[in-house]
């Protein structure tokens, strides 16, 4: 409900400022010479590509709006423009531009503090608890199925340095409990943050490691990423160690650290309630 209501607001916010601003547009455009002489008597330099930028700029970004090309970032341009226009000509529409621009800041807010925030970390797509000797993925079929046939790298000495110097807080969880009911609280805590399991295997076997293979996708895009879990027995319980791998880009700005210390938050908390 509040997401429609949120989608309804910046629907209408969208169609105000097309509707303030298209009308001008057409008229400049049916005359743009008469509009470049006017400029040119401003003293505007190059006033007939200023006048074609202008009118492309208030013909087609409305349109773009409406039809939802690239709303948030569109309905910014185009209400700085209004607010220029306001400026110089006292042209009407102060309102819906003020508007259509509150609510696409408000939308961008969140994605720029993110990026902004991403950048000032290291280019980092593979982030793991075990730097030293980080959890393999899942060669099985139905791992590779559900990466698209992708088999995540293991990270090179120099990435693995970059995230000791970034992440020196991401390390493995050790529980007093044993392996198996370890598993059974890492598996939980997959499945309450919603990743799809795609392999899970009990500790034992040849290795005596349990694995768990799952992908997780983002909020918004729906875009997955791999993660993979190793629950390894030891002496005095068992230790969880996490990998998170984005399949895209070049930077995970900082998402894969976030994945891995929420995860491990959840079977912390898990392991504190069955006590």
């Amino acid at each position: 409900m509040i997401a429609r209501a949120q989608d309804g607001l910046l629907l209408a916010a969208r169609l105000l400022l097309a509707a303030a601003l298209l009308p001008t547009g057409i008229a400049r455009a049916l005359n743009v010479s008469g509009f470049a002489l006017t400029l040119a008597g401003a003293g505007v330099p190059a006033p007939n590509a200023v006048a074609t930028l202008a009118v492309v700029v208030q013909v087609f970004g409305p349109l773009a709006l409406i039809v939802g090309v690239l709303p948030r970032i569109t309905g910014v341009a185009l209400a700085g423009f209004a607010f220029v226009r306001v400026w110089r000509e006292g042209a009407r529409g102060l309102g819906a531009a003020l508007g259509g621009l509150v609510l696409a800041m408000l939308v961008l807010a969140y994605p720029a503090y993110a990026a902004l925030r991403g950048f000032r970390l290291p280019a980092l797509t593979d982030v793991t608890t075990d730097i030293d000797n980080p959890p393999a993925f899942s060669r099985s079929r139905a791992a590779f199925a559900a990466r698209n046939g992708r088999y995540p790298a293991d990270p090179d000495l120099p990435t693995r340095e970059r995230q000791r110097a970034a992440y020196p807080q991401i390390a493995p969880l050790t529980l007093d409990i044993d392996a198996d009911e370890a598993f059974e609280l890492a598996r939980k805590a997959a499945v309450n943050r919603k990743w799809q399991i795609v392999e899970a295997i009990r500790p034992g076997g040849r290795t005596g490691n349990g694995r768990i293979e799952a992908v997780s996708r983002s909020l918004i895009l729906n875009l997955p990423d791999d993660v993979t879990i190793r629950v390894r027995p030891r002496a005095d319980g068992a230790r969880i160690d996490v990998r998170s791998a984005s399949r895209l880009g070049t930077r995970d700005f900082g998402v894969n650290a976030d994945r891995i210390r929420a995860y491990l938050d959840e079977v912390a908390n898990l392991a504190l309630a069955v006590k």
